[in-house]
């Protein structure tokens, strides 16, 4: 009898504590945990401004990050923001948040002028236009986000832009920049001056490139979506004429992307190369002979395709570009595939069977040649999500969960970047930014509200 007795507490113990582990390890658990960690101290993302920075703001957070306006890091920020402010923010809440989301804009605005350059990011004691006249138009400036930003802001308050108005012709003037300095007429593409502060830093399509030579897709599947704010700030604003110029030429460069971009055989959206010499006429003596060279038959196309598997290729789901046949064979060709980009932790920010492929610590630059990022993981499954992949949305989501959960369960912070088999951590400890977006795909999973970007 002793024996059984013995026997049966031991299969209870078993059970409780398979039942206990299975509960630990749930979803539900760890968004509790995302929760519990976000909500308490989201605030400390707003600053009062100050010096150059003259309007209040919201920084991403980490020591790294204290007191500084940066660029896409606030848009996103500030999306992360709205879903804690759905969650459990009272209306007192949300309007004191306002003066803190239009100064992310206002802030960069503020150092517009005619020549439609705007910094990438704003430090207290800095001078964020001490850049020489005859640089402005051959240097990376602000990323084409803003007008989203701006947009998302309006969108969030009802629809009134009149905040922007006195300042909407230096984003006019932003945007105009990029069309008129930072875009290839040959194939209608934007491209990066050159590889510094591009956002997904050591992305090898443009990392020690030569200048001027890459069409990123990253870079184009943004711009596409800020010149569709632009047509939407633009109607808010009665300004109809300038929307309608805004909506052509986001219908020029989907076309442009489309041509240039898409690879038919692989299946995918790639970055492609601008660096080609001018056709022309000149002569060559080399041959012991003058004659024009290669006049029988010059090249006959404008740029020539990257073949480098990177995940800004799925911003191409995330911007609206893709067809519903593009997205499938991104979807199940790239996606799906563990041997590239599929990992135990999300999306692997460069395709593992890339030569390139390392998960080496950096800060200077980042780490974007196959390391996890949270923001990377999010656009991604927005995309799928998007396109109607909700499996395969709800799989990305379940895991950035338990990444970002299991993270502040053993270090009690997140980081910038992880390991994409094993979710260990491998930089930059209390890196929050965007990494809050998991509260958005954590709405999703639960069913609830989700605040979505522009």
């Amino acid at each position: 009898m002793k024996k059984k007795i013995q026997i049966l507490l031991l299969l209870v113990t078993f059970c409780s504590s398979a039942l206990y582990s299975q509960k630990s390890d749930s979803l539900s658990h760890y968004i509790s945990t995302i929760k519990t960690n976000i909500y308490k101290d989201y605030k400390k993302m707003y600053r009062k401004g100050g010096g150059s920075l003259t309007y209040p703001f919201l920084t991403p957070g980490s020591n790294q990050y204290d007191n500084v306006l940066w660029d896409w890091d606030s848009w996103l920020s500030n999306i992360a923001l709205r879903q804690i402010l759905t969650d459990i923010g009272s209306e007192k809440d949300k309007k004191e948040a306002i003066q803190y989301e239009q100064g992310c804009v206002l802030n960069f605005l503020h150092y517009g002028d005619w020549d439609g350059y705007l910094p990438i990011v704003i430090w207290e004691d800095s001078k964020p236009r001490d850049i020489r006249p005859e640089n402005i138009y051959n240097v990376n400036m602000h990323k084409p986000v803003l007008a989203q930003h701006a947009a998302f802001i309006t969108q969030t308050n009802g629809g009134n832009a009149e905040w922007i108005r006195e300042k909407f012709f230096h984003l006019q003037a932003f945007v105009n920049n990029y069309k008129s300095h930072h875009r290839n007429k040959a194939t209608g593409l934007y491209y990066w001056q050159n590889d510094v502060a591009i956002g997904v830093d050591n992305d090898p399509a443009t990392f020690f490139r030569p200048e001027k030579s890459s069409a990123s897709i990253y870079l184009n599947c943004l711009m596409y979506k800020e010149l569709l704010a632009m047509v939407y700030l633009s109607g808010q604003l009665n300004q109809s004429a300038i929307g309608e110029e805004f909506a052509n030429d986001a219908k020029e460069l989907k076309a442009a992307i489309q041509k240039n971009c898409w690879d038919e055989r692989d299946g995918f959206f790639y970055s492609v190369d601008l660096n080609l010499r001018p056709v022309d006429n000149h002569t060559d003596n080399t041959l012991g002979k003058s004659f024009v060279i290669h006049s029988g038959y010059p090249r006959d196309y404008d740029c020539l395709i990257q073949r480098i598997e990177s995940w800004s290729s799925f911003l191409a789901l995330w911007a609206g570009i893709a067809t519903p046949e593009q997205a499938e064979r991104i979807v199940k060709e790239h996606y799906s595939n563990p041997k590239t980009f599929n990992s135990a932790s999300g999306v692997r920010t460069l395709s593992k069977m890339e030569k390139m492929y390392s998960l080496r610590a950096s800060a200077n630059p980042s780490n974007w040649r196959g390391p996890i990022w949270g923001i990377s993981n999010y656009m991604v499954f927005k995309g799928l999500a998007k396109y109607g992949y909700t499996a395969e949305a709800k799989e990305l989501a379940s895991k950035t969960v338990r990444l970002f959960g299991k993270d502040f369960e053993k270090n009690g912070a997140l980081h910038e970047y992880y390991d994409p088999e094993t979710g260990e951590p491998l930089l930059n400890k209390g890196f929050q930014n965007w990494n809050y977006l998991v509260l958005n795909m954590s709405a999703w999973l639960e069913g609830k509200k989700v605040v979505e970007e522009f």
